[in-house]
């Protein structure tokens, strides 16, 4: 298994209780595909460098977790379609 990064950013036109339900489905997404040792924390509401989808502000959120790249590809699709999110990115993280 591989160490993980992702951060994502939720809009910030949603409640905030939506919010927190997004940043939670995301998680829930990477522990349903075997992730392990989930560690999700709130970074905030930023405003964005530029417009994204007519959004200026949004929520960001890192996780950090452990798994195989099936998972990745998984939580890579899942969160692409989810209309709440709207930008992500993963990255594995260099072995210490």
């Amino acid at each position: 298994m591989n160490k993980y990064e992702m951060m994502f950013i939720v809009k910030s036109s949603n409640e905030e209780s939506d919010v927190k339900k997004v940043a939670d489905s995301v998680s829930k997404v990477a522990k349903d595909n075997k992730a392990k040792n989930i560690e999700m924390k709130e970074l905030g509401l930023k405003k964005l460098a530029y417009p994204i989808k007519k959004e200026i502000n949004g929520y960001y959120y890192l996780l950090t977790f452990e798994a195989e790249k099936e998972t990745i590809v998984e939580l890579d699709r899942k969160t692409s379609i989810n209309e709440n999110v709207i930008r992500h990115l993963i990255i594995r993280k260099e072995e210490e």
